[in-house]
C-alpha cells in the first residue's frame, strides 16, 4: 500500500457551481486547463444522470479567482455526450475532445477547437470509427508537439487501452496497442469482498469483479524518452496498472501493477517541471472515498501526502495539471452533484 509518512494535508477547495444551482442535477468527469493568460477552464458532462439522452457537455473558467456561471460546450440530439479533455497543442491551440453515445461500447469521438482560450469554438468534428481520442485524462505533448494520448475501450466483458500517437497536431493518428496484461493479470490475487448492495460506498456499476482489463490512462513522462501510463485496473489485484515507453510512446512494455489502490475508478497524473509525480486517486480498494494526493521521485514508489475527501460519499475521477507558477490545479466530482476545483501551492508538495 502507499506510505503515508507525511503529515496529511487537507486542503480547502470550492465548489465551481453551488449544488442545485444549474440545470443540470448531476455532474461527472471533469477535465481543466490553464489558460495563457493564467485563467483555468474546466469542463465536465451534466444531465439528470449518467447515460441520459440529456447528457451535454458544459465548461467555466476561473475569472479574477472565481468560476463563472457554466455554459453549454456541446450538446449532441436524443445521445448524451461523455468525458470531455481539454488541452493545448504545441501551435496554442485550445482543443476539446469528447466522446458522443449511449454507452461506452458505442462511443464515436467529437472534438472542436478554440483559438480564442475558450470564448468560441469550432463546429464539431468526429474522429474516424475506431480512434476515440483522450479517453478521460489528458494527452502528453512533447516538446516537438507530438500527441501521446492514453484511449481504451469497454467492450461486454473485455477492457482494453491503446495509445494513439500523432505527429501533426492531430491531423492524423497512429493507435498503438493493446496494451498487453495477460502475464500481469495470472498473478492477480483476489481482493476483499465489495460491500453488499446499499452499503455505503458500493456503486452497481463497478461491483464485485468478474473480468480482468485496464481503462482511462493517464500518460506521463519520466525523463527523456521514458514515458510511463497509469491505468484504471478492473483487476483482482485492485492495484494501479502502468506500462512503459523508452520510444517516446511508440512501443510499449506489458503491463505490471504497483503497489497503490486502485477501486475500479478514474486517476491522473502530472510530471512536475522538477521531475517529480503527483498521482491524485482513490487510496482505496472498494468505494469512491477517501481521494487522496501521492508524490514520488521515481513514479513507481508513492507517499500520500494530502487527503482531499474522507467523508461518506462519492469523490472520483479527477484531473490534475501543474499551473505556470507551479502550483497543482485540481477538479474532480464531489457526489454526482458539482465539480470540486482544488489548488494546492507547490510547497505542499514534499520532497519524496
Amino acid at each position: 500500500m502507499v506510505s503515508t509518512a507525511y503529515a496529511q494535508t487537507k486542503p480547502a477547495g470550492e465548489f465551481i457551481f453551488e449544488v442545485g444551482s444549474t440545470s443540470f442535477p448531476e455532474s461527472h468527469a471533469s477535465t481543466i486547463v490553464a489558460l495563457k493568460n493564467g485563467e483555468l477552464m474546466a469542463a465536465w458532462f451534466g444531465g439528470t444522470k449518467e447515460r441520459n439522452p440529456d447528457v451535454a457537455i458544459w465548461g467555466s473558467r476561473r475569472v479574477n479567482g472565481k468560476w463563472t456561471a457554466p455554459v453549454e460546450l456541446e450538446r449532441e440530439k436524443n445521445v448524451p455526450s461523455w468525458n470531455p479533455v481539454l488541452f493545448h497543442t504545441l501551435d496554442g491551440r485550445l482543443w476539446l475532445y469528447y466522446k458522443v453515445g449511449p454507452s461506452p461500447g458505442e462511443w464515436s469521438a467529437g472534438r472542436k477547437y478554440s483559438d480564442d482560450e475558450g470564448k468560441t469554438w469550432s463546429s464539431d468534428e468526429r474522429l474516424p470509427a475506431g480512434l476515440l481520442g483522450p479517453i478521460r485524462a489528458k494527452p502528453l505533448v512533447l516538446e516537438d508537439g507530438t500527441i501521446v494520448s492514453g484511449t481504451s475501450f469497454e467492450a461486454h466483458e473485455t477492457w482494453a487501452a491503446w495509445i494513439e500517437r500523432s505527429t501533426d497536431g492531430g491531423k492524423t493518428w497512429a493507435k498503438i496497442g493493446p496494451i498487453d496484461i495477460s502475464r500481469e493479470l495470472d498473478k492477480a490475487e483476489p481482493p476483499a469482498a465489495d460491500p453488499p448492495a446499499g452499503a455505503p460506498g458500493w456503486e452497481a456499476d463497478k461491483g464485485p469483479r468478474k473480468f480482468e482489463g485496464i481503462i482511462q490512462p493517464s500518460v506521463i513522462s519520466l525523463g527523456g524518452k521514458h514515458l510511463r501510463l497509469y491505468a484504471r485496473s478492473r483487476s483482482l489485484a485492485s492495484k494501479i496498472a502502468v506500462a512503459d515507453s523508452m520510444d517516446n510512446g511508440l512501443t510499449w512494455t506489458q503491463a505490471r501493477f504497483i503497489d497503490v489502490p486502485n477501486n475500479n475508478s478514474g486517476i491522473d497524473a502530472v510530471t512536475l517541471k522538477d521531475g517529480r509525480v503527483v498521482l491524485i486517486y482513490n487510496n482505496t480498494t472498494v468505494g469512491r472515498t477517501p481521494l487522496n494526493l501521492a508524490v514520488s521521485r521515481d513514479g513507481e514508489h508513492f507517499k500520500m501526502f494530502a487527503t482531499l475527501e474522507d467523508t461518506v460519499g462519492q469523490y472520483s475521477y479527477p484531473a490534475l495539471i501543474q499551473g505556470p507558477d507551479g502550483s497543482l490545479e485540481m477538479t474532480y466530482t464531489w457526489k454526482r452533484k458539482t465539480i470540486k476545483y482544488v489548488h494546492l501551492p507547490l510547497s505542499a508538495v514534499p520532497q519524496p
